[in-house]
């Protein structure tokens, strides 16, 4: 007698998003809906493609773009899931509960990986000052391949002792192409996350300016590029440099899209108003004279217009008025044209100061006076630390990053990230920033520990987030009583914790694909004896899409603990025995989505079969589908 075929629930995936995946059916959808006569069954006919683009493309031909030693390898790393994790650190953290601030301690290349699914697409704004490769930072090195182990061996979590990463020096051969390998990844990735609408910023020095506009160039697109903004550093001369000296960093503008990419506009001056009067004592109040002619022929935009004098006017030669003939009779009727205080002068439209927009265009050049310089940054550290000058070298005035914000973070929600989050300048300048005009932007920052030979801060990483914790007590003292308010929220001032660390399941690494296979129908245990039931749950959350600062909610379902999510839309049960009172529990709470335990089960495939069908007659009845994972 045949035994009934056993249904199994899915196995939930506990790598990071496979980006050559996501890639490709971005790509087919993209070209599918613009040009569906180019597929064949499923698949993409190349030369039907080029056909249709009305060109051929050899192959064999040199292609134009930024090249390097080690190039290839960087598209492995890339496409190479992470099976890490991110452990909340309740300790290290304020206000864990109720904040939605992030800041992760570990490898940014690593961490950045993990966020794929949970913040694809989310992040407004991002922000990084990374190595400038001035010979003094450390890079990844060449033969030390970047993985999870990579980062545990450097903080000393396995082997016994930390491996110290080596400093990129000129002498050391690929010098550009090391930091180009270490610069790549991480950007290539980090453009996944950002909003349609988003933008990044990225300070440089003038090692690298060149070759980073057009590695931005390759990932994020010609065409998206935005500005290269000049910032004034320093505002003194060193007369010790060599030839000439510096006083400016490079700030490189990329958006996701510039096509839906808006920035933000900056605010005005009281000498950008200055320059409004009012001397013909206009009712509208003050305006400032703006030429009414136009450089360049137009059709209909040479005309005499007669002034109130009678003395006539033409445009200059090769220009034109900027309106036609019917349009600047009606400006001028309406008092909108000025010809001098005897009416005798060239006219001019009046630009009125009440009819302006609030804000300003960003210029190109930002001086130490508008954002702030290197020796503003160090005092702001200094303020912090009880006038210690000597905790972090080279910071990011909070001032500077605000600017930014303005203009790439001016949605009052917006998610902001920095991983290169240094001494966390960034979250500094986000809380300060919704203090100021009562916004409710959430902060996403990453920061590898390395080590600062300092007793009181082992890492920069403790610098930052003990910086994070100061720079709120000193807003919240700064502006007591006067916080600003979005809505009845309170400005966020804390920040969840969590660090980089091995997945709380054996998680196959890609060696041996039978082994795993035995040892799941085995039901041997795979969970780590370390891990708690939070460390499993955050897992459990971010590698099924769900971001760092979900709320929520623990109940009881037939006597064992069930967490709900999004209101109920997943649940996750952690118990390490199944019940069938607790599956038709589940059931019954119509969920979208569940996931158990996978040892739960005890090795019972009839339980596991009739969970199954339970999840999916209660799913039929409510015309809904309920997904059953275990793990």
């Amino acid at each position: 007698m045949n035994k009934p075929e056993q249904v199994k629930p899915e196995k939930m995936d506990l790598q990071s998003m496979d980006i050559a995946v996501e890639k490709r059916i971005e790509l087919m959808r993209s070209l599918r809906r613009v040009f569906p006569d180019v597929f064949g069954e499923d698949a993409i006919e190349f030369d039907e493609l080029k056909r249709v683009l009305g060109e051929l493309v050899d192959p064999g031909k040199e292609r134009f773009g930024l090249n390097w030693p080690g190039k290839a390898e960087c598209m492995k790393i890339i496409q190479q899931p992470s099976i890490a994790t991110l452990k909340p650190m309740h300790s290290e953290s304020v206000n864990y509960d109720e904040t939605n601030n992030v800041f992760i301690e570990g490898d940014n290349l690593e961490v950045i990986k993990l966020l794929q699914r949970a913040y694809f697409s989310r992040v407004k704004m991002i922000f990084i000052d990374p190595p400038y490769n001035t010979g003094g930072e450390f890079i990844y090195p060449d033969k030390y391949a970047e993985t999870l182990d990579t980062y545990l061996s450097y903080t000393g979590q396995i082997d016994g002792e930390g491996k110290k990463f080596s400093t990129n020096t000129d002498s050391a051969g690929r010098y550009h192409s090391r930091w180009l390998s270490m610069m790549y990844p991480r950007l290539y990735l980090a453009r996944n996350l950002l909003r349609d609408d988003g933008v990044i910023f990225v300070t440089i020095g003038d090692q690298e300016v060149s070759n980073l506009r057009s590695l931005m160039d390759g990932i994020f697109g010609e065409e998206n590029f935005v500005s290269t903004i000049i910032w004034e550093k320093i505002y003194t001369t060193k007369n010790d440099s060599a030839l000439i000296s510096g006083c400016h960093d490079y700030i490189l503008v990329y958006a996701k899209d510039a096509n839906v990419c808006e920035l933000g506009s900056l605010p005005r001056t009281k000498e950008m108003d200055a320059r409004y009067t009012n001397p013909d004592s206009d009712p509208r109040g003050p305006w400032k004279p703006i030429p009414l002619y136009a450089d360049g022929e137009r059709k209909n935009g040479r005309f005499t217009i007669v002034g109130p004098t009678g003395r006539r006017f033409e445009p200059p030669v090769e220009s034109h008025w900027r309106y036609v003939e019917a349009d600047v009779l009606a400006l001028i009727k309406d008092n909108r044209v000025s010809f001098g205080r005897d009416g005798t002068g060239q006219p001019n439209l009046k630009r009125f100061l009440s009819e302006l927009d609030e804000g300003v265009k960003s210029k190109t050049i930002w001086f130490h006076k508008e954002v702030g310089s290197n020796d503003t940054a160090n005092r702001e550290i200094k303020s912090l630390f009880d006038g210690d000058d000597k905790l972090f070298s080279f910071p990011k005035p909070t001032s500077l990053i605000k600017r930014m914000i303005q203009l790439g973070g001016n949605a009052r929600d917006a998610i902001v990230m920095d991983f290169f989050a240094g001494s966390a300048s960034t979250a500094h300048a986000v809380m300060a920033a919704n203090a100021e005009d009562g916004g409710q932007r959430r902060f996403l920052m990453v920061q590898l520990p390395e080590p600062t030979e300092r007793k009181d801060f082992p890492t920069i990483s403790d610098i930052a987030k003990e910086r994070i914790r100061r720079a709120a007590k000193q807003i919240a003292t700064d502006k007591q009583g006067t916080l600003k308010f979005q809505d009845g929220k309170e400005p966020d001032l804390g920040f969840r914790s969590f660090r980089l660390d091995r997945s709380n399941f054996a998680v196959w690494d890609g060696q041996n694909a039978d082994e795993l296979d035995d040892q799941i129908e085995m039901h041997i245990d795979h969970l780590s004896d370390e891990s708690s039931p939070e460390d499993i749950l955050s897992e459990l959350l971010l590698k099924a899409g769900f971001q760092l600062t979900t709320k929520i909610e623990e109940r009881e379902m037939a006597g064992k603990a069930v967490f709900s999510v999004e209101g109920g839309a997943m649940l996750i049960c952690l118990d390490r025995e199944i019940t069938p009172e607790l599956i038709d529990g589940l059931a019954e709470a119509n969920p979208l989505q569940v996931i158990c335990l996978d040892e739960g089960f005890k090795g019972n495939d009839q339980l596991k079969t009739n969970a199954v069908q339970t999840f999916k007659a209660r799913a039929q009845a409510a015309e809904s589908e309920i997904v059953f994972k275990t793990v």
